[in-house]
């Protein structure tokens, strides 16, 4: 993708946390990136001097560009490693493992422990996260400690080994950190309480203990106890600034598939969310057209059953913001009211949204651009005097590699823009040796013989790039083919830039900067590049056979050197050992010499 093809598609992108991904041509996920800010760190990419190699290699690749937006920067950094995981893109490095992001767990025992592990075991334990800072996990936790006191020892407080007093408080207890339950100094419901309080906290249900604290805050200041009342507020501050957990990844969602529908003028848009153990493993929005007045309930219950065979999903849940009809045996279909996958509905209908609002971003911008290249074409027309606007234009090109091997290549641009399904490229077939005229004439005259004997519409404006010898060999073309006035024929000199009308004496010189000098230009541009493609294809697959290489202790290199030096085969026969000695050495002369003289006596 083109810096230039990449500001067409600019302005679509969003300006809000989440993750992108990069595909090439065949539809290979390349590359699967988080940011703060999408648009910015998307345009990074091509709007800066890309110093590494890599970089370089996987922008060249890129030819489609998705997205998906998540609440907070934290969230689009579990989606990355979790798309990463999955995919495993080329250009993207090797993830460790889930367990190095930390979880809270509440311990399935009796009066649990609440406490950081990097491990989940399916022991029945409740476990909270994953987050992305271990900072943010050991100040939760210290918040928790101060707020709420729990033991923190590894003892196995059955009732009946409390009643046998089988513990002693421990410093804890002393230093006001644990309210000893070993020695049952605290109830087991009491502990309970505490244990339902820290969920709320970890969960994001906070309201209920920020009340609490209010009011306990209310009465150190009724008490005048200030700073007792001074250290509740900073609690109540924290627990007012605390994101509990993502959405992105929450182990308590487990595997499920979240769909949400946006119905706009007879066409429907509907956004997929696959969740896996927990985590957003796939995304993806698609544009469904009705045609019999479906109602949303049918158009997103035959889109489920197709998406979710696409994706292969084995999801038992399937999460919908409304009542469908969906019959797919042990599959439980769900429309929430409120919770995780209440706001996995939410984050799936954001997605659904900005995902219409850049289809109508692009109308708007395509809408522009069409109306700018009427624009250009019109002034096209005015400036070269044609008797309808150019909307067909082809341009032709003479390509050939060190004087050897001579092709021709042909572009079409339609209503201004590339269309290259209608390129073409001409092997010579009729012309010995290096003759440009000649080569101009066949690759014209096959192109039009061939348009004439399938009816096809021609072009209105035919450029020829070169000056007045290629312009009328082309001319001499059209005129066997009993073409003439058919289209415009006009030639482009390389060196001034100057356009020429067939018969014409002088030439008509366009201003550098007007919007139809650049489309032209831009036209020359792309036949050039086109045909240059070509030879080196052709040449990678070996098509192009070097007479010079058949020569015993003449490589590929050498010969590619004399023939960038003298330009054809005949022009190295002519010369002197002393000139080929000069380019490529005594020996390697010496062996030329011979074999051209050995080859001259055999003729």
């Amino acid at each position: 993708m083109t810096q230039k093809e990449f500001q067409e598609i600019a302005g679509t992108l969003p300006q809000e946390p989440g993750i992108y991904k990069y595909f090439d041509d065949a539809g290979t996920l390349l590359y699967v990136g988080k940011a703060k800010h999408i648009r910015k760190r998307v345009s990074s990419y091509f709007t800066k001097t890309l110093a590494s190699y890599k970089t370089h290699e996987l922008v060249k690749r890129i030819r489609r560009i998705e997205f998906t937006i998540v609440h907070t920067e934290q969230d689009a950094f579990l989606l990355e490693n979790s798309l990463i995981k999955q995919f495993q893109p080329l250009f993207n490095i090797n993830l460790k493992d889930d367990k190095t992001y930390p979880y809270i767990v509440i311990k399935n025992e009796p009066f649990p422990r609440i406490f950081l592990t990097r491990q989940k075991i399916e022991d029945g334990s409740q476990y909270f996260g994953p987050y992305t800072s271990v900072g943010k996990v050991r100040e939760l936790l210290n918040f928790i400690k101060q707020t709420i006191p729990l033991r923190t020892c590894p003892l196995n407080l059955t009732q009946r080994n409390i009643e046998k007093g089988k513990f002693k408080v421990c410093l804890e207890f002393h230093l006001g950190n644990c309210k000893g339950p070993c020695e049952a100094h605290q109830s087991k419901e009491d502990y309970d309480e505490n244990v339902h309080q820290i969920k709320n906290i970890l969960k994001g249900n906070l309201s209920a203990v920020i009340q609490h604290f209010k009011r306990e805050m209310k009465g150190y200041a009724e008490a005048l106890e200030f700073e007792k009342a001074e250290t509740v507020r900073k609690k109540i501050t924290y627990l007012e600034t605390y994101q509990s957990r993502s959405i992105v990844i929450n182990s308590t969602l487990k595997d499920v598939d979240a769909f949400t529908i946006e119905q706009i003028d007879g066409i429907a848009y509907v956004n997929y969310l696959m969740v896996n153990n927990g985590a957003i493993i796939q995304t993806k929005t698609i544009k469904v057209e009705t045609h019999l007045d479906e109602t949303p309930e049918e158009i997103l219950a035959g889109t489920i059953a197709q998406l979710r065979t696409l994706f292969n999903s084995e999801a038992k849940e399937i999460v919908v913001p409304l009542e469908i009809e969906y019959n797919e045996p042990e599959t439980v279909l769900t429309v929430p009211k409120g919770g995780d996958k209440k706001k996995l509905l939410e984050l799936s209908q954001k997605n659904v949204q900005y995902f219409i609002d850049g289809i109508k971003s692009k109308e708007r911008l395509q809408l522009l651009h069409n109306r700018d290249k009427s624009e250009v074409l019109l002034q096209i027309k005015e400036d070269l005097q044609l008797p309808a606007v150019p909307q067909h234009i082809e341009c032709f090109d003479n390509s050939n590699f060190h004087g050897s091997y001579p092709v021709s290549a042909m572009v079409c641009f339609k209503d201004g823009e590339p269309s290259k399904k209608d390129y073409r490229v001409f092997n010579v077939k009729t012309v010995e040796g290096i003759n440009d005229f000649a080569t101009m004439k066949e690759a014209v005259y096959r192109r039009y013989k061939r348009l004439k004997e399938e009816l096809q519409a021609f072009p209105q404006l035919v450029i020829i790039d070169g000056g007045k010898g290629q312009l009328s060999a082309a001319n001499e073309a059209l005129e066997e083919l009993r073409l003439q006035g058919q289209m415009t024929l006009v030639g482009l000199a390389k060196n001034e830039e100057e356009l020429f009308f067939v018969g014409d004496q002088e030439s008509l010189k366009l201003p550098y900067d007007s919007e139809s000098h650049k489309l032209i230009r831009r036209i020359r541009d792309e036949v050039h590049r086109y045909g240059l493609n070509f030879h080196r294809e052709k040449r990678s697959k070996g098509t192009f056979k070097n007479s010079l290489e058949d020569i015993k202790g003449i490589g590929n290199n050498t010969a590619n050197i004399l023939l960038k030096t003298f330009r054809s085969i005949n022009n190295i026969k002519k010369q002197p050992e002393s000139e080929l000695a000069r380019v490529v050495g005594v020996s390697k002369a010496k062996i030329l010499k011979n074999y051209f003289e050995q080859q001259k006596e055999n003729e």
